[in-house]
């Protein structure tokens, strides 16, 4: 089958497979997001007149059919395809005729692949928001639970000050409400229309770039189209750095639980469906899903700085470099998703050994305790904290639960503030909902019906 740009040659094989990669696999997760472009871009080529409406409704009944074959598993891209969008363009060529040749007028693949990219992260984005609120929701139930379990609180990792078992948990909490507003962030920036900028430059035809925007479902057009090019790669990756929040936060996290969940703390038990096992060691049971998750914090780190390596040094316009951003991002999505909810599952799954926290308590622990203490007596801080530093061997034994209920401030472990979260969460979930219904409206209204 021809190519978008085939011309009266053919260019050497050798060269053809290294420039398409795996960008013909890479686009199969591109198909509905390809075809819903076209179908708005069709509408539009019939508002200015370049279609009739009959031939834009032909359009939208044949690619509306590309997205049922999709889902079905039944719509290939080949290597000699390049991409999605020739593949989409053969079939309607092969199914409509000299009408599937009509689709691509005012458009270049650059602005169209940008334009999927939006789509499809528009889409993804709300994906990994309800895995994250998800999992916010079950770390505000763990921080709940346990919020009278004492916790040796720890800095350098040694011990510090007293803590608790719900204030741990209540902090990862507040950091997924933290990435989600960065997320939030991203999604607005990626939430705008390329849509007949062209190969940078636009096109000398009365175009309505605006319609085919709304047709969409975007909150704003872009309005430059030599931009619209330009930031191909730049909102990447910062979809991307809210992608790699998520996962910071989720490798430390995962520190923490493989840390404390160790024979020698044994403050966290993890089950035996949620650990895997050594081809030596019988008795091994490792965690190895907080392993993963932390090397793969790694892998969304190095893709956001490989995005941001490819695009740093590009003329303005399009280049075919722009081309290796799209794996980084499409990888990332699926890591990100996976991670969250295999944190999920653990939370819901780990368990809290009371007795070992309570045990790892020792007098030093409270020096701090005992210094305030001092200052309510009316001693000077300074002298307070000198005076217990020479007698840390006489401090007594404390109860931990005592002290932990002791400090009622806001956000601390006598006053957790779940309630704050938690409206936090809901709001992030409104906005979430709100999003999906908006984005789905406006898809479901470019299909024909019934399709």
């Amino acid at each position: 089958m021809p190519k978008l740009w085939q011309k009266d040659y053919e260019v050497d094989e050798l060269i053809e497979r290294f420039n398409v990669g795996d960008d013909y696999l890479l686009d199969r997760e591109l198909i509905e997001a390809d075809c819903l472009g076209s179908i708005a871009h069709a509408r539009m080529l019939a508002k200015i007149g370049i279609l009739t409406d009959a031939e834009a409704d032909s359009l939208a009944v044949a690619l509306a059919e590309i997205i049922r074959l999709a889902h079905g598993g039944k719509f290939d891209i080949k290597l000699e395809d390049e991409d999605v969008h020739t593949a989409v363009e053969n079939f309607l060529t092969d199914k409509l005729g000299d009408l599937g040749k009509k689709i691509h007028t005012a458009r270049s693949r650059n602005d169209q692949v940008i334009v999927d990219l939006r789509l499809y992260a528009k889409q993804r984005l709300l994906q990994v928001a309800d895995a994250a609120l998800a999992f916010a929701a079950t770390l505000a139930n763990f921080a709940d639970k346990h919020k009278d379990v004492p916790m040796v609180g720890r800095t350098h990792t040694q011990r510090a000050m007293p803590s608790s078992a719900g204030l741990w948990a209540g902090a990862w909490l507040e950091a997924m409400l933290d990435d989600l507003d960065f997320l939030r962030a991203a999604y607005a920036l990626n939430d705008q229309c390329p849509l007949g900028s062209a190969a940078s430059y636009g096109v000398p035809l009365p175009i309505d770039r605006q319609y085919t925007s709304d047709l969409l479902g975007f909150a704003r057009l872009q309005n430059n189209v030599l931009y619209a090019n330009t930031s191909r790669g730049k909102i990447e990756s910062v979809v991307l750095s809210a992608l790699a929040q998520f996962m910071i936060d989720l490798s430390r996290l995962a520190a923490d639980v493989i840390w404390f969940s160790t024979p020698e703390f044994g403050y966290f038990d993890l089950p035996a469906e949620l650990a895997d096992g050594s081809s030596i060691m019988p008795q091994k049971r490792n965690p190895g899903m907080m392993e993963t998750t932390r090397a793969r914090a790694a892998t969304v780190i190095s893709n956001l700085l490989r995005t941001l390596e490819i695009v740093r040094g590009l003329i303005s316009g399009y280049n075919r470099d722009h081309q290796e951003t799209k794996e980084p991002l499409l990888r990332s999505f699926a890591i990100v998703a996976g991670a969250l909810a295999v944190c999920d599952r653990t939370f819901q799954k780990m368990t809290v050994n009371e007795e070992r926290c309570v045990a790892a308590f020792s007098p030093e622990v409270f020096a701090t305790d005992r210094a305030l203490e001092l200052v309510q007596e009316g001693v000077p801080f300074r002298d307070a904290y000198r005076r217990v530093a020479k007698e840390l061997d006489k401090l007594a034994e404390r109860d931990p639960r005592e002290a932990i209920r002791a400090r009622t401030h806001q956000g601390s472990t006598g006053n957790l503030g779940l309630d704050v979260a938690r409206r936090r969460r809901d709001e992030h979930h409104k906005w979430a909902q709100s999003e999906r219904r908006k984005t789905e409206k406006a898809w479901q209204a470019l299909l024909p019906a019934g399709k």
